[in-house]
This record gives structure tokens, C-alpha cells and sequence, in this order.
């Protein structure tokens, strides 16, 4: 090896950081060299942080006799050099996840030993050279994950001794060569995400050794009608095509098949009863045409998946459906449907998971739902299920996600987690409750958040929003470490946020108290503790990231959460794990706005309006840097709009409507983009965007006053006894009698109704908002 080569990654790459000049280079880590000649034959650089281009003149080329060269995982760019070719004895070439740009240099050819090449996850393009003829004993090819367009490049199909090869993930286009494959050894075929079109040639299926084959996510519009029987074909994966009914009728000659997935097709019918999957254990027909229940399901007896979500199926569940005997049966998928009626899980107790979510199935709960012992994924949200929940849910030790949105449950919120678990390590190793994920949102539940929650270590998500639960704030829930998402919007919760209980919280994110009963001040202590919307580390930066949960079928089930965004009521179908909300607008709150909210740095939404909040808007708000809409509407709020607030680069939605604020709008950044909306209702305010300009008083305008309460007028009228009352009652009756014969003595009554009039300002008196906003 050269001194320049060696020189250059001693001094750039962590792996080669122990390389030493001075030693024999055979010594080093990640080097292999023959035991005999003393040639470097394999140089594994995979992952060591290599940046920039390989020079064509690289002296890497200068090694002869390599035999493996391993450069994936890196930050490699530019183009691959032609020198490639220079490398006459390599056997396994990984250039993979780097960022390698133009074309497969034509020189590759030339490796005529090679049997493992990997240029996938790059950024390759051009059409795929017909170079590959010569390589006569390559194994695996791997390409996917580049830009390549054009047709299938029919050279592969010479390659007798190849087992693995992905294309996927490309713009191929165009039909698949219909003459003969050579390729008997092949195991895997990926040419899935392309823009592949037309039939799917027989030869496909005829591979003698194929097991694995995924065509899925292309413009496929059929299938030949020369299939002939393969006992080789395992996984056959052909979903997001055109394919159309008789598909079924074909793939019966695959009579191996273990998982089929045809999902997102133009399937209409199933090809009636005789055709049969003696092995078939997962079943995919999602987003397809089909109008009942297939049934040719009655034929298989081994299934352990079944998904049959978002078709056009209609009606009961058929009889014949409920009674099959599917004792391994974990998976079962039957949501966005138009299914009615009731449900009869009798024969269902292995399930892990079971989705009915989006029907018209109504009815109580079967008792027969408390057999099933393992189930870890329950949701039968959307539907119209009532009565109460069986208690034994509270029982269910493996139920991680329990989702039982809009539908008319009554009676008390279930028990759950009604077994205690000591740490959240039981939940770990697979003890004790499992629970991440209680979504009961939208039935008519009614009496006290249950205790048993606490039991709920490993929970994540909490809502139990829209219903007509009765009950004070649960600060107790708080001590959940995991805690991240907690909604009781829409209920009847009374009373202050109290703080004598140590107010914990310390993961949560987004917190939805509004449209409740509470009231009190807002404790300072209470924000203080938000540690999961406090900016600690750069955990924000690249891909986004959401809450989700996935059982060992690789069923996902994605946290969602409705909450008002921007003014706007809105379903987050997903929620990402670094979204921060707090919404305590519609409560009787009042007092000052703690400026302790400084302090929570990663908040999106805050929404206090429509509460009775006092005092200054403080100026620390401008301190929430990552702020993207704030609500302080209807509320008591005085004094002038801090111009700290315009350091909110983010803020895209601003109301601060139906207060008492005054003087000089702000201006700049975000402020030049809010309209008069933001602003109504506070009469004191001028400059732009409102019309009124801030310098030119109105001479007959007069500061509003703030908006007294009757409690205010209680106490006011409480300092009076009936003593005072009588003696002040007799003086104002002399006094008027007086003035009375004077008015008419003089009779000119006129001057004393326009001595009153000069002295008694007409004062109109706000509307009561409170009283406005429950009438909306």
C-alpha cells in the first residue's frame, strides 16, 4: 500500500485512527491480506465517516489484487470512476448508502469474479447499462434505491448463479422482457416502487427457486394466463397495481404460498369457494373492490393474518365468518367498511390484535371479548357501540392500545389497569400492564377518573375528551413518567388546578383542558414542571418522528389527537414527537398569566382565551421562540401588546381579540402579517393594521372600563347596612322635595334636566362575553 493512501486515511478516518506507518500494513485493522503474498486482497472502510470523491487516479486503484472493497456508509459523492475496472479480482464490491451520482460506469463489465455487487441507496441515475453479460458469477445485485429509468435491463436474465436481486425503488418503466429467465437459482425479486406496466410475463412465476417476490407499488394491469403450478413461491407481495378480478384464480397454482398481499387493486369478486391456499397464513386484501366477504376463506385453515380494511363490504358479519375455526388467527382487520349489527368474537380468543374502526357496528360489547387474553391492539372507534365497558378490559395484562373513540359508551370510564405493575422494568420484560395508548373520547362516559389508572405505568397517551365526566383536575395522574399526551376537553371538570399534591407531568406535551368547568388562578408551579416542553437538546433536528406502536405483525397503530390549531379544529391524524400544545381556553380561570410559560421554550400552541385572565400581557412571552399560534381572546387583559412578542419568527396565527388592550400595535417580522381580526374589540389600540391611527384621540371616546362581575357588585353592596340605607333614603327625600317645588316655581323644568345631562356622561356598558360565548 502507498504512503499516500495510507497518509490520507490515517489522518481522516476514526478506523483507521490505530493504522501505524511504521508497521507492516497487513497488521492493521480492516485490512485483510493474503497469507501467502502478502498482497492487501479486502479493505473494509464501511462506515468510517469518508466524505468527498474518489479521484480516478485514487491510488486505491492501484491495489490489484483486492478481492473486497466495502465503502458503504458513508458520504461518498461524485461519480464512480472508470478505474473501477482496475479491480480485475474483486469478488464483493459495496459502494451502498452513499451519495454517488451520474451512471454505472461501463467498465464494471470487466469483473468477471465478481459475485456480490451493492450500489443501492445512492443517487444514481441514467437507464441500467447492459453490462452485466459478462458477470457470469455474480449472486447478489443489489440497485435499488437510486433515480434509474428506462426498461428492464434484459441482460440479468443471463445470470444463472444469481439468488438476490433488488431493483427497487427506481423509475423503471415499461413491460418485463417476455422471453425465457435463465435465472433458476434466484431466491428474492424486488422491482417494487417502479413505474413497471403491463403483464406480469409467466416466467415470474416459474422460477424454481423463487421464494420472496415483491412487485408491489407498480402499474402492473394483469397476470398471464400460463401460470403453472411453482411449490416454490412463498411471498408474493403484488398490492398498489391494476390488477383485476381473475388475478385470484391464478396465483391458486402457487400452492405454497405462505403470504399474499394484494391490496390496493381493482379486485371485485374472489373466484368463489374452490380455490385454496393449503399453507396460507397472511392474507392482504386491502383498499380493493370488494363487496363482501370472500369466500374462498372458508378453504384455509392456517391463516394468522386477515385484512380485509377499506373495501366497499356491506351488512352483518356472516355467520359463517364469526364460526370458522382460526385457532392461530392473531391479526384481523375488517375497518373502513360499511359493516352493521352486532359482533360475535366467540371464536376469536387468539386474536393480538383486532381493528374494526370506521363501521355501523353497534350494540353492547360481546362478554365474549373478555377470552381474549393476549389481546395487545383493541380499536372499535367510529362505530356505534354502546352500554357500558366489560370490567374485565381492566384485566387484560398484554393490552398496549385501547381506541373506543365516538361510539355511545355510557356508564363509568373502565377500570383499566386495574392490577397493579411496581415499574415501569415489568413492563419491559413483559410483565404487568402494557398499556401506552387509552383513547375514549367522544361516548357519553360519566362519574370520576378511576385511580386504577395509576397502575398504568407505561402510558403515553390519556383522552377522554367529549364526554360528561364529573370530577377535579386528577393531579395524581402526574406521577405517570411516561406520560406525554393528556385531553379532558369537553367535560364537566370543576375546581382549581390544585397543587398540593407534588405536580409531576415531567414528559407531557400536549395538555387539553378546555371547554370545562375549572376555575382559580394558574398556578406558576404548574407550568414549571413541563420538563417535555422545555428545549434541553437538539432532539428537533432531522427526520420527523411520530408516536406510534406496532405489535410483532408489524400492525401499526399511529397516536392521533383532535385539538384546535391556528383557530381551527383539526384531527392530527398523527402526532410527531416533537409537537407541544397547551389549550385551557372556555374555563373560568383567572388572575395573571404566569410567567413561568416562559420557561416551557419548544411550545407550538398555547390557547388561553375565552377564561377571565387579568393584568399584563408578559412580555417573557416573546421568549417562546418556537411558538407558532397564540390565542388570548376574550379575556380581562390589559395594557399594551409587548413588542417583545415580535421576536416570534414562527407565529403564523395571533388573537388577542375582546380584551382591554391599548396603545401602539407592534410591528415587524410575523406582526405585519396579522389583520384586523387579531385585534377586535379592544377599542384602545391603534396604529396598523387597524384604521385608527395612534396620536389622533377621540375627543368623544372614553377608555373603556373593565367589565365589572356581580361578585365584584356583591361585594360592594355588602358594606351597607340597613341604617345606612334609611338615613340616605330620608336625605335624598328632602332633598328631592325641595328641588322639586323649586322646578316648578320657576317653571322652567328644562334647566334641570340639562344641569343632570351636562353633569352624567352616557357610559355604555360592554356586553357580558362570557355570557355571549356560551350562547355560540
Amino acid at each position: 500500500m502507498s504512503d499516500k493512501y495510507s497518509k490520507h486515511y490515517s489522518t481522516s478516518l476514526p478506523k483507521a485512527s490505530s493504522w501505524n506507518e511504521s508497521t507492516d500494513c497487513c497488521t492493521w485493522g480492516w485490512i485483510t491480506c493474503d497469507m501467502l503474498t502478502g498482497y492487501v486482497i479486502g479493505l473494509d472502510l464501511s462506515n468510517a465517516n469518508l466524505s468527498g470523491t474518489i479521484h480516478p487516479n485514487s491510488s486505491l486503484f492501484q491495489l490489484h489484487r483486492l478481492q473486497t472493497l466495502n465503502l458503504a456508509y458513508n458520504n461518498l459523492s461524485g461519480l464512480i470512476p472508470d478505474s473501477i475496472g482496475n479491480f480485475t479480482q474483486i469478488r464483493e464490491l459495496d459502494f451502498g448508502s452513499n451519495h454517488f451520482t451520474g451512471h454505472i460506469p461501463s467498465t464494471i463489465s470487466k469483473l468477471k469474479h465478481l459475485t456480490r455487487l451493492d450500489l443501492s441507496f445512492n443517487s444514481l441515475g441514467g437507464k441500467i447499462p447492459d453490462v452485466f453479460s459478462n458477470l457470469r458469477e455474480l449472486v447478489t445485485l443489489y440497485l435499488s434505491y437510486n433515480s434509474f429509468i428506462g426498461p428492464f435491463p434484459s441482460s440479468i436474465l443471463n445470470l444463472t448463479r444469481l439468488e438476490n436481486l433488488d431493483l427497487s425503488s427506481n423509475s423503471l418503466s415499461g413491460p418485463l422482457p417476455n422471453n425465457v429467465s435463465m435465472l433458476l437459482k434466484l431466491v428474492d425479486l424486488d422491482f417494487s416502487h417502479n413505474l413497471l406496466n403491463g403483464t406480469i410475463p409467466s416466467w415470474v412465476f416459474s422460477l424454481p427457486s423463487l421464494y420472496m417476490l415483491e412487485l408491489h407499488h407498480n402499474l402492473f394491469n394483469g397476470l398471464s394466463d400460463e401460470l403453472k403450478v411453482n411449490r416454490a413461491v412463498g411471498r408474493l407481495d403484488l398490492s398498489y397495481n391494476q390488477l383485476n378480478s381473475p388475478v385470484l384464480r391464478s396465483l391458486q397454482k402457487l400452492t405454497n404460498l405462505v403470504n399474499l398481499d394484494l391490496s390496493s387493486n381493482n379486485i371485485t369478486v374472489d373466484g368463489g369457494t374452490h380455490i385454496t391456499f393449503p399453507r396460507l397464513e397472511i392474507l392482504r386484501l386491502s383498499s380493493c373492490e370488494l363487496k363482501d366477504f370472500p369466500q374462498f376463506l372458508r378453504n384455509l385453515k392456517t391463516l394468522q393474518v386477515i385484512n380485509l380494511s377499506n373495501n366497499k363490504i356491506r351488512g352483518q358479519i356472516p355467520n359463517w365468518f364469526s364460526g370458522m375455526r382460526w385457532d392461530s388467527l392473531f391479526h384481523l382487520n375488517l375497518s373502513y367498511n360499511s359493516l352493521n349489527g352486532h359482533i360475535d368474537l366467540s371464536h376469536f380468543y387468539s386474536l393480538v390484535s383486532l381493528d374494526l374502526k370506521f363501521n355501523f357496528l353497534q350494540g353492547p360489547l360481546p362478554a365474549s371479548i373478555c377470552n381474549m387474553s393476549i389481546i395487545s391492539l383493541l380499536d372499535l372507534s367510529h362505530n356505534y357501540f354502546s352500554n357500558s365497558i366489560p370490567s374485565c378490559l381492566g384485566n387484560m395484562t398484554q393490552l398496549t392500545v385501547l381506541d373506543l373513540r365516538r361510539n355511545n359508551f355510557t356508564g363509568s370510564l373502565p377500570p383499566l389497569c386495574s392490577q397493579h405493575t411496581s415499574s415501569t422494568t415489568s413492563i419491559l420484560n413483559g410483565y404487568g400492564n402494557q398499556l401506552t395508548t387509552i383513547i375514549l373520547n367522544g361516548n357519553h362516559f360519566e362519574g370520576h377518573v378511576p385511580v386504577s389508572l395509576l397502575n398504568c405505568v407505561g402510558l403515553e397517551v390519556l383522552d377522554i375528551g367529549n364526554n360528561a365526566v364529573n370530577d377535579s383536575f386528577p393531579a395524581w395522574l402526574g406521577t405517570l413518567q411516561e406520560l406525554q399526551v393528556l385531553i379532558l376537553k369537553s367535560n364537566k371538570f370543576h375546581g382549581p388546578i390544585s397543587t398540593r399534591l407534588k405536580f409531576g407531568f415531567p414528559r407531557l406535551r400536549i395538555l387539553d383542558l378546555s371547554h370545562n368547568e375549572f376555575s382559580g388562578s394558574l398556578p406558576a408551579e404548574v407550568f414549571q414542571n413541563f420538563k417535555g416542553m422545555i428545549k434541553i437538546d437538539d432532539s428537533d433536528k432531522g427526520e420527523i418522528e411520530y408516536m406510534k406502536t406496532s405489535d410483532s405483525f408489524f400492525v401499526m397503530y399511529d397516536d392521533s389527537v383532535r385539538l384546535v390549531i391556528k383557530g381551527n379544529d383539526m384531527e392530527l391524524e398523527r402526532i410527531t414527537t416533537i409537537m407541544t400544545a397547551i389549550d385551557i381556553s372556555s374555563n373560568h380561570f383567572e388572575s395573571v398569566i404566569p410567567k413561568t410559560l416562559k420557561d416551557l421554550s419548544s411550545l407550538w400552541l398555547l390557547n388561553l382565551s375565552h377564561n377571565n385572565l387579568r393584568g399584563d400581557i408578559p412580555m417573557e412571552l416573546g421568549g417562546l421562540n418556537m411558538l407558532e399560534a397564540l390565542d388570548l381572546s376574550w379575556n380581562q387583559l390589559t395594557g399594551k401588546i409587548p413588542q417583545q412578542l415580535t421576536r416570534l419568527t414562527f407565529l403564523a396565527f395571533l388573537n388577542l381579540s375582546q380584551n382591554h388592550l391599548a396603545g401602539r400595535i407592534p410591528q415587524g417580522s410575523q406582526f405585519n402579517t396579522f389583520e384586523n381580526d387579531s385585534y377586535g374589540g379592544n377599542l384602545d389600540l391603534c396604529g396598523p393594521p387597524l384604521s385608527k391611527q395612534c396620536g389622533t384621540g377621540d375627543p368623544l371616546h372614553i377608555p373603556q372600563p373593565l367589565e365589572e362581575k356581580e361578585e365584584d357588585e356583591t361585594y360592594f353592596f355588602s358594606g351597607f347596612t340597613w341604617e345606612s340605607v334609611v338615613i340616605g333614603y330620608s336625605f335624598g327625600l328632602v332633598v328631592g322635595t325641595v328641588m322639586w317645588s323649586l322646578m316648578f316655581k320657576a317653571g322652567k323644568p328644562k334647566w334641570f334636566v340639562e344641569f343632570f345631562e351636562g353633569i352624567i356622561p352616557h357610559q355604555k356598558r360592554r356586553p357580558n362575553k362570557r355570557a355571549q360565548r356560551r350562547r355560540t
